[in-house]
């Protein structure tokens, strides 16, 4: 049964990336708790609906326009020992193949409107062993860039090939082939895409040749994800209707859950919001974020969608009326924490001050809360009453508690909906700050710290065994430690667990029960390297990172490869920057707080052109002693003020060659680890290097002390 509250007067310890954000504003105004109209119209943001514009596309790409006889349509140029078929298609009712032998090929060219930089994508399912067919790509007098298919495939599943970042001028003639080989048997090709390249392009070099291969797979594989705006294209497909139900004009978007369906998932795209700026796809992330911000009505108990076509129309397979749609309780909450990531990435005002964003998370944490409670009791943290988000249901079209859709006890208050909705509090307290309304600022501030003392005092506690932490409650109040997949997950990552001997041992243990009782989707695991990064645990997350990278060719229970679930490439990528890195920022008040995560078998990593807000910077870690900084904004965008920080205590710093004395913080108070931290300005253009000597590590009774701030 619940325990009784056991009154706790200390507030939580600011999560790192939230230290320095608030500052006191002028101009007060009061807190209006009223449900808010989302207008649908998203004013001021991408409009839901994007007019046609000349794009580059090949013709007939899903070779649906094959007739009888094994012909391909006549866009396609098809030799001897080819063809088109309708027995092993991708998506849709036909695929071309090509026969084993030299010389076959399918191949079709087409007239550039446009220039730029582009991707191109093709679906191919081959014999497996053997070696040998290709996929090239030719632009005007340009070299001839391919891809060969690899001698190791293991399964004949169709999966995803893309060459990147091809330059294309306007008007060129652009020639896409795909040929045979005598040393492999047959091959079929498949819904063949152009995006335009990212518009930002990372690069990453390292010690560890692992890392740069996974870095660089992810980026290349995330964006062969992303729907050019403008383009026309399938809408509600899905494994039970490869063809579905018609076309639209695609807004700026990307995939965002089964690649077999025509839709991106409010899940998923808060998982994949992170990595898709850092690949500089902000316009998708924010149209994406207003959709959904739009879609949550009253008359949906201010639920957004849970998957939204990429022209921003409904998703049929999940909605079947207001009443009877796939609705999860963490979501809402997740999307108002990616407002408030989107805000400190790139400064853009929009997240803070749009009526269909600040709408939807005054909604969020005030109507859809109230809206969704009731079912068992809550008690009170601080003098003040917890009210949290509930659900009844044991059918995700009518609503359930968390994310693990298959949770046998049918919890009505669950650990990853607990912990989303505190930091739905903190992303509603720091937007309200970035807008200028302190009032809100500090309610919302004061929610969170409630709720995290309630969370770790009260309703984390087992009265019969304090040493477990519980998950969910159920109808009957009734409390369970066991494993929970994401019940067991979210609360270590969303912060939300407080520092100390209790999470050190908790985590060992989510540790070793997700060792053995691994989800069988992998896009699930990717969860675990984030939990990890949370409680400054390097080491194990990047053990989780490997896990889930040495695993994408594993055939996935959906029938595609695990690398072709999008979830796992935007979610290496932002786990590179912001987790091994340890890159957090505030881009409005240009801002940059780094802290080492490395593990001992990645010596050195450096990443560049890391966007944050109008300019980027590049950034090396050297184990957890040494960080390199380069801002490689333009002049205009001006200099970043560098919080850099250090695992440990150190007595001193040298910056620029010059000792200083260090700055030790402990951000989760007297039970969480220490770290030293120095501040520098760095204009555009200039390096700036910060180490850590051994000789200035403070002995282990000066931990926790602080220095005077340089």
């Amino acid at each position: 049964m619940r325990p009784n509250y056991r009154p706790h007067a200390e507030l939580p310890p600011r999560p790192l990336h939230l230290l320095r954000s608030f500052r006191p504003l002028c101009r007060p105004r009061m807190l209006t708790v009223l449900a808010v109209a989302v207008s649908a119209s998203l004013a001021g943001l991408p409009h839901a609906r994007a007019a046609a514009t000349p794009v580059l596309q090949f013709n007939d790409p899903g070779f649906e326009q094959a007739g009888p006889n094994l012909t391909c349509s006549s866009w396609w140029t098809v030799s001897s020992g080819a063809g088109c078929a309708s027995n092993n298609p991708h998506y849709g009712t036909h695929a071309a193949f090509l026969n084993q032998g030299d010389g076959y090929s399918v191949s079709q060219s087409v007239q550039s409107p446009v220039a730029g930089l582009f991707d191109f994508s093709a679906w191919i399912a081959a014999s497996p062993g053997g070696n040998g067919g290709t996929f090239s790509i030719r632009s005007g007098n340009g070299p001839v860039q391919t891809i060969t298919l690899p001698a190791n495939l293991t399964t004949s599943t169709y999966i995803k090939y893309t060459l990147p970042r091809i330059a294309i001028a306007a008007n060129d003639t652009v020639t896409i082939t795909f040929a045979s080989s005598s040393g492999r048997g047959w091959v079929n090709i498949d819904d063949v895409e152009v995006v335009q390249s990212a518009p930002n392009d990372p690069q990453v070099s390292s010690s560890n040749p692992t890392v740069v291969a996974m870095f660089n797979w992810a980026k290349v594989k995330a964006n062969s994800w992303v729907r050019q705006g403008g383009t026309s294209g399938v809408v509600n497909m899905d494994e039970n209707n490869h063809s579905g139900t018609g076309t639209g004009v695609y807004t700026p978007s990307y995939w965002a859950g089964y690649p077999f369906r025509s839709y991106y998932y409010s899940r998923d795209f808060a998982h994949q919001f992170l990595g898709a700026h850092m690949l500089g796809l902000d316009l998708q992330n924010k149209t994406m974020l207003a959709a959904f911000a739009a879609s949550a009505t009253q008359s949906r108990g201010y639920f957004p969608l849970w998957a939204i076509n990429f022209d921003g129309s409904t998703g049929t397979t999940d909605y079947k009326s207001d009443t009877n749609f796939v609705r999860e309780l963490p979501a809402p909450f997740d999307l108002s924490q990616r407002m408030n990531d989107g805000y400190r990435w790139t400064g853009d005002a929009d997240y803070a001050n749009s009526p269909v964003m600040t709408g939807f998370i005054a909604n969020t944490v005030n109507a859809f809360v109230n809206a969704h409670t009731g079912l068992i009791p809550d008690g009170k943290a601080n003098g003040r009453q917890i009210t949290l988000a509930q659900e009844s249901s044991d059918n995700i079209f009518q609503g359930v508690a968390s994310y693990n859709e298959s949770a046998g006890d049918d919890p009505v208050e669950a650990a990853d909906a607990v912990s989303t909705q505190y930091q739905a509090y903190l992303a509603m307290s720091a937007l309200s700050a970035a807008r200028r309304d302190p009032f809100a600022a500090r309610t919302y501030a004061q929610k969170a710290a409630d709720l995290f003392t309630y969370y770790n005092n009260t309703w984390s506690v087992d009265p019969s065994d304090p040493s477990k932490v519980i998950r969910s409650y159920n109808l009957a109040s009734t409390g369970s430690s066991a494993w929970g997949a994401e019940m067991s997950w979210f609360a270590p990552m969303k912060g939300i667990m407080a520092a100390g001997a209790r999470r050190d041992s908790y985590m060992s243990w989510l540790n070793a029960t997700a060792l053995t009782q691994t989800p069988s989707n992998l896009e699930a695991v990717t969860y675990l390297p984030d939990a990890f990064f949370t409680v400054h645990d390097g080491a194990t997350a990047w053990t989780w990172m490997q896990y889930v990278y040495n695993r994408i060719n594993d055939v996935h229970s959906g029938g595609f490869v695990n690398g072709d679930y999008p979830e796992t490439s935007f979610t290496l990528v932002s786990q590179v920057i912001q987790g091994l890195l340890g890159v957090q920022p505030d881009a409005a008040r240009r801002e940059i707080d780094t802290v080492s995560r490395l593990p001992q078998d990645i010596g050195w990593l450096k990443v560049t052109s890391i966007p944050v807000g109008d300019g980027t910077i590049a950034l090396r870690q050297d184990g957890q002693t040494r960080s390199t900084l380069t801002n490689t904004s333009s002049a205009r965008s001006g200099p970043y003020f560098w919080h850099a920080g250090f695992p440990g205590s150190y007595r001193c710093l040298t910056v620029r060659g010059q000792r200083r004395e260090g700055r030790i913080a402990l951000p989760e108070g007297s039970q969480g680890p220490s770290f030293t931290y120095a501040d520098i300005l760095v204009p555009p253009g200039e390096t700036v290097v910060v180490e850590a000597p051994s000789t200035c590590r403070a002995s282990a009774a000066a931990s926790g002390t602080k220095a005077s701030a340089q």
